[in-house]
C-alpha cells in the first residue's frame, strides 16, 4: 500500500473510533444532566466533576480527533474533494464542534451550577439548556453518519 493510501485508511480508522467515544461521551453527560440527585449537594457536585471530567477528557479531545482525521480523510480521498456530501459533512463537523466547546464550558462551570442549587428555577434553566445542547450534537452526529453512509449525489442545475 501506498503513503497516501494509508493515511486515507487511517484517517478514516481514527475518525470512526472517535466519533463513537464522543458518542459515548454525549449519552454519559446526558445522563449524568437526567440523573443528577439535586436534593443532595455533595452528590450533586460529585456527578457536575463527573460530567467536567467527561467532557475534558473524552468529548473534546474524541471531537477534535473527529474534526482532524476527517478533513485529512477529505483532502487525502480525491472523490471526497469534489463530493458536495462531504463538504456538508465538515460543515456540520465544525459546527458539533463549537457547540462541543459549549458543553466543555458548561462542564467547568461548577460554581455557578453548584451555587444555583438555592435556586431550583435557575438550576433548571441552566440543566434544560445543557441537555438541549447534548440534543442538539447527538442529532448533528446522527445527522453527519447519514451523510457518511447515504453520500447523496448532489448537484446544480445551472440554466
Amino acid at each position: 500500500m501506498n503513503r497516501q493510501r494509508w493515511l486515507r485508511h487511517g484517517a478514516k480508522a481514527l475518525h470512526e473510533i472517535a466519533a463513537i467515544c464522543f458518542g459515548g461521551g454525549l449519552a454519559a453527560c446526558l445522563v449524568i444532566n437526567l440523573q443528577a440527585n439535586r436534593a443532595s449537594s455533595a452528590e450533586f457536585a460529585a456527578a457536575r466533576h463527573m460530567f467536567a471530567a467527561i467532557s475534558q477528557y473524552i468529548l473534546f479531545p474524541s471531537m477534535a480527533i473527529v474534526v482532524m482525521s476527517g478533513m485529512i480523510a477529505l483532502i487525502a480521498t480525491n472523490a471526497y474533494i469534489n463530493a458536495s456530501w462531504a463538504w456538508l459533512k465538515a460543515l456540520l463537523g465544525l459546527s458539533v464542534f463549537e457547540a462541543t466547546l459549549t458543553i466543555v464550558g458548561s462542564g467547568r462551570r461548577q460554581a455557578e451550577l453548584l451555587a444555583s442549587t438555592a435556586d431550583p428555577t435557575m438550576l433548571d434553566a441552566l440543566l434544560r439548556s445543557e441537555r438541549n445542547t447534548i440534543a442538539l450534537l447527538i442529532v448533528l452526529s446522527i445527522a453527519n453518519v447519514v451523510l457518511a453512509v447515504w453520500r447523496p449525489r448532489w448537484s446544480v442545475k445551472v440554466d
